[in-house]
């Protein structure tokens, strides 16, 4: 096969993994975003005489429903927001230290990269189950714990990446004109530096939503992430383990969820890679 066949080829491969991507991710997100609408009770409308009701046997309960016969469909929507507002808001607060220090680590260097990154190896060296059962000893448990824990456990990626990135970038011929004219270091740090290095950051967070996903509701699963009575993918997997020989959809279908949404946004973080980085776009 040519290379211009294999770079076709390789191209189309490429649109349909973003496409596939897009309308995983895409469908998700507007499901979550107008849950409200779609479901105004919440998932939280408690019907006894309906409880463990087979899913697709009644048009009013599409995915059945849970042992207190609440709606599954509605709960794994509402469990959504609560998911993506963990993956979503713990991966911008590691996005905003972590670029940070790794800009002041790698343009810097000496004692501030030193201090860095040994305290990045430090934070690398904890098992992160162990930080976590620590942290929620300590603080306990809820959302907003929960995407503190998340934020500091992956920091330390992104100032990796960027110290890395900007160690080799420092010593360019552009940003060494900016240091000779006198241009201030923070501007040499923001609008030079950063703009240069965005593209693997913005993989690596689309990559880290899905992991904080996976995350959340394990943790939640374990009983150590978000309030029980608040629906979550995690929750519900949680809530179901024991119904699984007679009632199956009760966790079949947040874990269903769980796997779509992190397929989508890893397809999506796979195409940003390689969209972002034209070197070696024809490997495959």
């Amino acid at each position: 096969m040519t290379a211009i066949a294999k770079s076709a080829r390789f191209k189309r491969y490429k649109n349909l993994e973003f496409i596939l991507g897009v309308l995983l991710t895409g469908g998700i997100c507007l499901a979550v975003l107008f849950s409200g609408l779609l479901f105004p009770d919440g998932g939280d409308k408690i019907n006894l005489m309906a409880r463990l009701t087979a899913p697709f046997t009644d048009p009013a309960h599409i995915f059945g429903t849970d042992p207190l016969g609440r709606d599954v469909l509605a709960r794994v929507v509402m469990g959504g927001k609560i998911s993506l507002q963990v993956g979503v808001l713990s991966v911008a607060g590691a996005v905003v230290i972590g670029v940070i220090m790794g800009l002041v680590a790698g343009y810097y260097r000496g004692f501030w990269d030193m201090i860095v990154m040994r305290f990045a190896d430090v934070q690398l060296a904890l098992p992160f189950i162990l930080l976590a059962i620590t942290f929620i000893a300590i603080v306990g448990g809820g959302l907003t714990n929960m995407i503190i824990l998340l934020i500091i456990s992956q920091w330390v990626q992104y100032a990796r990446l960027v110290r890395g990135s900007v160690l080799s970038l420092r010593d360019r011929e552009f940003i060494q004109s900016a240091q000779a004219i006198g241009v201030k270091d923070i501007h040499i740090l923001f609008r030079h530096l950063l703009p240069n290095l965005i593209g693997p950051v913005i993989v690596l967070m689309t990559l880290n939503v899905a992991n904080n996903i996976l995350l959340e509701s394990s943790l939640t699963f374990l009983g150590l992430g978000v309030d029980p009575l608040i629906p979550s993918w995690g929750g519900m997997l949680a809530d179901g383990r024991t119904y699984l020989q007679n009632a199956w959809w009760v966790s079949v279908f947040p874990g269903l969820a769980i796997l779509l949404t992190v397929l989508g946004l890893n397809l999506l973080g796979d195409w940003l890679r390689d969209s972002l980085d034209p070197t070696g776009r024809t490997s495959r």
